[in-house]
């Protein structure tokens, strides 16, 4: 397995395509790769976590979770397309498993992120596929209203 995927790694341009372990998921649309570093799937947007003092948007946990799910501890394939990094400093590429299974378009469809590319793309339609079947069968964001905390999660307002 070593050898095939080092064989991969020689056979494909290393700057647009390469394979590598994931080793942190920060949220639904951010993981960390070995001799990569802080990746962006591109195309998506996830909601946000948010900082160390600030609520969750809704839905951010779970699409923390799903990524998890898909790719943490796993060797994945990084494609990219376009701009190579954001105004972050992140990475941009798509994502995928050795069975083929595009990870941004399988988060889309399960509701857990939207398409948010500014520019068409070489998977645009993968993308919008994905969430029109979201939206069509109502998964994960365009479903029923999110999990809101109990009362007593939250601070009293003041009057």
């Amino acid at each position: 397995m070593a050898f095939a995927l080092a064989l991969l790694m020689v056979a494909v341009p290393s700057d647009c395509r390469t394979v590598a372990l994931v080793t942190r998921v920060f949220d639904g649309d951010t993981v960390e790769a070995a001799g990569i570093g802080r990746v962006r799937l591109l195309g998506i947007d996830a909601p946000e976590i948010g900082g160390r003092f600030e609520r969750p948007a809704p839905f951010a946990i779970e699409a923390r979770e799903a990524l998890q799910a898909l790719v943490l501890h796993r060797w994945v394939r990084f494609d990219c397309d376009g701009a190579r990094r954001d105004t972050y400093g992140r990475s941009l590429f798509y994502l995928s498993l050795e069975s083929g299974e595009f990870i941004n378009a399988t988060l889309v469809r399960l509701g857990m992120a939207r398409v948010s590319a500014r520019t068409r793309m070489q998977r645009w339609d993968d993308l919008r596929r994905a969430e029109e079947d979201a939206q069509a069968r109502r998964r994960g964001m365009w479903g029923e209203r999110p999990r809101v905390p109990e009362p007593s999660y939250t601070l009293p307002r003041r009057r």
